[in-house]
């Protein structure tokens, strides 16, 4: 488990994200960066998870010490992704700071395990959350239940800010 949560952010969104709030993520992250936190973990699922990693990534130039991790469900996870996500999701890897692979294979909790290492090692999360059910719903209620500040950045009145 992460030994820095007090710097830390996680990552949760729904894998339909098409870009729609990268220059609100970029702000969101550089205003959690000015507030101390340096450590910023994603989940590797095609959507936010990937947008996240490289939003981070690409902000690495102007904020010093910033670092990614790579929670990765099972070995093997990005078979069934696009070429394309496949690609990014390599490129995540080789770019990381870090890299945990959660189990060697796939089985029928796995990503509920990821879930539950992202919010139990953070102290906060951005998330990119429209309301339906899924992991991304599981996600945020687990924070919100933990006590952990969640920052939802879809655009929706009722959804903004938890």
């Amino acid at each position: 488990m992460n030994d820095d949560k007090a710097i830390t952010v996680s990552f949760t969104g729904h894998r339909t994200y098409g870009h729609e709030c990268d220059d609100d993520l970029a702000a969101a992250i550089e205003r959690l960066y000015c507030g101390g936190c340096r450590v910023f973990m994603t989940g590797m699922a095609v959507g936010f998870d990937l947008a996240a990693g490289e939003c981070v990534l690409s902000l690495r130039g102007r904020l010093y010490g910033i670092r990614l991790v790579c929670v990765v469900p099972f070995r093997g996870q990005e078979r069934g992704f696009s070429p394309g996500d496949r690609e990014r999701f390599d490129r995540l890897l080789r770019e990381a700071d870090s890299v945990v692979v959660l189990a060697e294979e796939y089985f029928p909790a796995v990503y509920r395990l990821r879930n539950d290492y992202l919010v139990d090692g953070a102290s906060a999360v951005v998330a990119y959350y429209d309301g339906t059910a899924g992991g991304t719903a599981y996600t945020v209620a687990r924070a919100r239940r933990s006590g952990i500040p969640v920052l939802n950045l879809y655009k929706d009145g009722q959804l903004e800010l938890f």
